[in-house]
């Protein structure tokens, strides 16, 4: 792979400003996708790209490109230098990240980076041996990413971190399970597991059932807990929705408003995550308390979204990619801790009547500063009658207030599962939420979807 830090080195020495800053991101990734139990459009991505901060006075200007070449990074400046002469000034303009101690963390695997195009092949084909008779859809990929960040201000650092997902989605008319194992370490991904997993739950899924709309005791699975509180976070717990005035937080901070079981913090440092060491602006990543035993504490801040707090607030390192920079800092390593349960058939039993949901989709925030979101349960839904999963549902639709359903957690599970939250868009960037399976006193049904299956 390029030598990222290099790259970066470079582009910073072929620019003029007040401040320069470069983020270079190079991967190397592979998908094998199935459909229909057959491996089919295999994708190989090899990409470097180079983003480039000009400071100028209190302007500031940036561009990005994929040329690497000493024209191609004069070209990158010239335009991040004119970019910046054509801004407005910005009266709460930032430092840029100077020398620092970085925390050392795992995450860098090297059989999941020595993996190829024929390794990504077979671990999909596992996938689809693990599934059997029934046709599974998804994909295996594993892939390689380079993070470096240099500051005329001094900072210099890289990264390298290896990430492997297996997803597997098992179908037919009128079924359908869903199953997923994501991990830094591919030894720690099980493709015929993933697969068996996803069979096992789409054959209790036939004949589904509708349920009437109204507001059920429910217990949430691994996956759908990870994308409900991922989708909750991305406004509730960034400092410049805070700021803003978009998020649940404002003028809650200190103030219990889940149940005393619910703690959750952003920690990237946790080597059963996704590790990183720094943010894409060269801080060092902290570990964030959000909520503890119900009572909200904080949220994430990247340099910029501080320095308009003002005051003693520094940033924390959760400055995002930069083709995701303008949302500001958001939460990437989201951590609901574990509860008492020993399982999820433990959950079921306190829950008594109500909904076993495994899996979300299709979610949207309605309302961030009431964390109110909306969606439909998929590939998986199942009334709870006497403690025990009965009848299987249809997809159902919901829009619940995330925290009314934290408010009340019976139980949740001593386990806590790494759920993919990352879609693969733009450079490779994984992220994950490590969560357990929770059970709550109120989810809100609004009517019924399509059945199961494809």
């Amino acid at each position: 792979m390029t030598d990222a830090i290099d790259l970066a080195q470079r582009a910073v020495g072929a620019a003029e400003g007040d401040g320069v800053e470069a983020v270079v991101q190079a991967e190397r990734s592979g998908f094998a996708r199935f459909a229909g139990s057959e491996v089919h459009q295999p994708t190989l991505i090899e990409n470097v790209s180079v983003f480039l901060r000009v400071i100028r006075g209190k302007r500031v200007g940036a561009a990005a490109a994929n040329r690497v070449d000493d024209e191609g990074l004069r070209e990158l400046a010239l335009r991040a230098g004119e970019a910046a002469e054509a801004s407005p000034e910005d009266p709460d303009l930032p430092a840029l990240a100077g020398a620092s101690a970085l925390p050392e963390v795992n995450g860098n695997d090297e059989e999941t980076a020595a993996l190829g195009p024929a390794d990504q092949a077979r671990l999909a084909a596992d996938a689809i041996a693990g599934a059997g008779e029934m046709p599974v859809y998804g994909f295996f990929t594993s892939g390689t990413t380079t993070v470096a960040v240099v500051t005329s201000a001094g900072f210099a650092g890289e990264q390298t971190s290896t990430d492997t997902l297996t997803l597997a989605l098992a179908a037919t008319d009128g079924a359908s399970g869903y199953a997923e194992q994501t991990s830094w370490a591919v030894r720690e991904v099980d493709p015929a597991g993933v697969a068996r997993e996803a069979v096992e739950l789409a054959g209790r899924t036939a004949n589904a059932d509708e349920l009437p709309p109204g507001a059920y005791r429910a217990v949430l699975g691994p996956y759908a807990v990870g994308e409900l509180l991922q989708y909750f976070a991305y406004d509730a717990f960034s400092g410049l929705a805070l700021l803003e005035e978009r998020s649940y937080l404002g003028g809650k901070l200190g103030e219990r408003h889940f149940d005393e079981k619910v703690s959750i913090a952003d920690d990237a440092l946790d080597p059963r995550g996704l590790p990183k060491g720094f943010d894409f602006e060269g801080i060092p990543k902290q570990r964030v308390p959000l909520v503890e035993n119900g009572v909200l504490r904080g949220a994430v801040w990247d340099s910029a979204s501080a320095a308009r707090a003002g005051g003693s607030q520094a940033a924390t390192g959760h400055a995002p990619p930069p083709a995701m920079r303008r949302w500001g800092p958001l939460p990437f390593a989201l951590s609901l801790a574990g509860g008492e349960a020993e399982s999820v058939d433990e959950l079921v039993e306190l829950v008594g009547d109500g909904i076993y949901i495994t899996r979300l989709h299709y979610l949207g925030i309605v309302e961030p500063r009431q964390g109110i979101l909306t969606g439909m349960t998929r590939d998986g839904t199942f009334r709870i009658r006497d403690g025990r999963l009965a009848e299987p549902l249809v997809n159902l639709r919901f829009t619940v207030a995330v925290p009314d359903v934290l408010a009340d957690v019976p139980g949740l599970t001593r386990e806590t599962t790494l759920t993919n939250e990352a879609a693969f868009y733009d450079e490779r960037f994984a992220y994950g939420a490590l969560v357990p399976a929770i059970a709550t006193a109120r989810f809100g049904v609004t009517g019924n979807g399509g059945p199961p299956g494809i």
